[in-house]
């Protein structure tokens, strides 16, 4: 999958109808107003007064502003945080082989001292990382073996993922394609998506577009208009889908005028990666409900971690916290085995454990599709408990979430 570094100053094509300059100016003011009435949490008003005294409300507020002063490296980090003997520390001179990105807002959320806090887990590098493990791979879902053209993977029937930049706001340390993102420069460009485009143009049983990277809600406003406005004009495409982790680390990135271009592209539906409970904060909240309001279907992916969240409780305080933020639980990955990441992985019966402990422990909206997406491109697998316990005549026997029998009349034919 080809990348090529453009600046954010490219501009798509003019023949493209985008948001008009009144409607920007419109939003533009009462994105403003907005943040001077913005009271912020006692959480941010200390961090911005320890690490970014000159900085405004106004400052903090801006997902720019974020992204401009987000942490990149080792001694970057070591500002924020006491790094422990097995987190990474600027000693050790090995910042270049290490994707890092975290935003200030995502580090307000980490515990300074603590390096056993989950979230500070998931963004953190430590030593494990330069372990490789048995059936660990760059690329462990072969995504480049289904790529017919660059930026696309065609591995589904009738959809295919579009991978439309390399650049994400945070990295996470378990990602699945730590081997083409991460670079700072790395957004793909209008450019480069043309073949991409084309293909999906000349296969009319493509009718749903995954945009997906990198993260696509980090490129500028224009690129995102021009690109979705492309997609919903070809005419068999139904479903664009968007998948994300900006409005849980990047929440300020969810701007009145960028919802307002989502908005003219449905049915388009988001994909929001979660990883902890502790991400679910009033700013997160604010962003996940400017987005329903504007009709957007919204949905969780949750990657299955060890020592983060691999825990029912844990498991069902973010699946209950995400409805009440109007986000409906959609996938429990088991983790990819990607280049060191055998710290991270649990064993599958620990996903099948959760599982069970949601099933019929809360509501069934709760409960997200456990799956294995297989490594070698085999796609994704789901995995369930097994509720059968066998047959006794012309009756299946099955179990409930309290683990009590009843017998189901199921005659065979």
């Amino acid at each position: 999958m080809t990348k090529v570094e453009l600046s954010e100053e490219e501009e798509p094509p003019s023949t493209t109808r985008f948001i008009s300059e009144e409607e920007i100016l419109r939003e533009y003011i009462q994105d403003r107003l907005d943040r001077d009435k913005t009271n912020l949490s006692p959480r941010s008003i200390e961090f911005i007064q320890r690490y970014f005294p000159e900085a405004t409300e106004k400052d903090w507020t801006s997902w720019r502003w974020q992204l401009k002063n987000s942490a990149k490296t080792i001694g970057e980090l070591s500002r924020f945080l006491n790094l422990s003997d097995n987190e990474i520390r600027p000693a050790l001179e090995i910042n270049n082989t290490l994707p890092i990105r975290i935003t200030p807002y995502y580090l307000s959320l980490l515990d300074r001292d603590n390096a056993e806090q989950p979230l500070r887990k998931s963004m953190v590098p430590v030593i494990d990382e330069f372990v490789a493990g048995t059936g660990e791979a760059s690329d462990p879902l072969s995504e480049e073996h289904d790529s017919p053209v660059p930026n696309i993977v065609h591995r589904y029937p009738d959809r295919v993922l579009f991978l439309v930049t390399g650049f994400c706001s945070s990295y996470c340390r378990y990602c699945t394609r730590s081997h083409m993102v991460a670079k700072d420069k790395c957004h793909v460009g209008i450019k480069a998506w043309e073949p991409a485009l084309q293909y999906i143009r000349q296969h009319p049983e493509i009718r749903d577009v995954l945009v997906s990277g990198g993260d696509p809600l980090t490129m500028p406003d224009p690129h995102i208009e021009y690109l979705l406005s492309r997609l919903r004009a070809i005419e068999h495409v139904e479903i664009i889908r968007i998948g994300t982790k900006v409005p849980a680390v990047l929440p300020q990135r969810i701007t009145r005028t960028l919802v307002n271009i989502l908005r003219k592209f449905h049915p388009l539906f988001i994909s929001i990666h979660f990883t902890h409970p502790d991400e679910l904060t009033p700013e997160v909240k604010e962003a996940c409900e400017r987005l329903a309001n504007a009709g957007i279907p919204l949905g969780s992916q949750t990657v299955l971690l060890r020592g983060i969240n691999d825990d029912v409780a844990v498991m069902k305080k973010l699946m209950q916290g995400l409805l009440k933020f109007r986000v409906r639980p959609y996938y429990l990955y088991q983790c990819d085995p990607i280049l060191g990441s055998a710290h991270f992985r649990t064993p599958v019966e620990k996903g099948l454990d959760i599982i069970r402990g949601l099933r019929g422990h809360t509501t069934g909206y709760a409960v997200p599709q456990y799956v294995v997406d297989a490594p070698g491109g085999g796609g994704k697998i789901p995995l369930l408990p097994d509720y059968t316990e066998g047959r006794d005549g012309d009756f299946l026997l099955l179990k409930n979430y309290q683990g009590k029998i009843f017998r189901y009349p199921d005659f065979t034919e």
